[in-house]
C-alpha cells in the first residue's frame, strides 16, 4: 500500500523541515514550497493527497491559495498550519475549502490527527482554537 502523499507550503524553511519531520515516516512528503504561487503550481504538477499550508506567504497567501485550489477542482485535502488563532482566520480558511486548521504551537500534537481527519472526510481544528459557523 502506498503512503499518503503530502505537499508542504510555508515561507520559513525551518518550519518546512519541522513539518516534514513530524509527517515522515507515516506520510510521503512529495514537495516543499515557500510561496502561494509555487504551491498552486506544485499542487497541479504533483497531485498530492494532502496539502499543508501557512496563511502568511508571499505572492499568494494561504487562504487565497486554498480558495483557488477549491475553485479549480483540486482533490487534495488542505490543512492550514498557522500562528493565526483569530476566529476570523479559522472561518475564512474553512469557507475557502480547507479541511483542517492547526495552530503552529500545537503542530507536534495535532498535525497527524488533522491529516487523518481530512483523509476521512472530517474537519479538524486545534482544540485551543474556537470556530463558529
Amino acid at each position: 500500500m502506498s503512503k499518503v502523499r503530502v505537499l508542504l507550503a510555508d515561507d520559513h524553511p525551518n518550519l518546512l523541515e519541522i513539518l516534514q519531520s513530524i509527517l515522515e515516516p507515516t506520510f510521503e512528503v512529495v514537495g516543499k514550497v515557500r510561496d502561494g504561487k509555487s504551491l498552486l503550481e506544485a499542487a497541479t504538477k504533483l497531485n498530492p493527497d494532502v496539502i499543508i499550508t501557512d496563511i502568511s506567504m508571499p505572492i499568494v497567501n494561504g487562504i487565497e491559495a486554498v480558495k483557488i485550489l477549491t475553485e479549480t477542482g483540486c482533490r487534495s485535502k488542505v490543512i492550514v498550519s498557522t500562528i493565526h488563532a483569530d476566529h476570523e482566520f479559522v472561518r475564512a480558511c474553512f469557507e475557502a475549502g480547507a479541511s483542517g486548521y492547526v495552530a503552529k504551537t500545537r503542530m507536534t500534537f495535532d498535525l497527524l490527527d488533522a491529516v487523518q481527519a481530512a483523509l476521512s472526510g472530517r474537519i479538524f481544528f486545534s482544540p485551543n482554537l474556537t470556530y463558529r459557523n
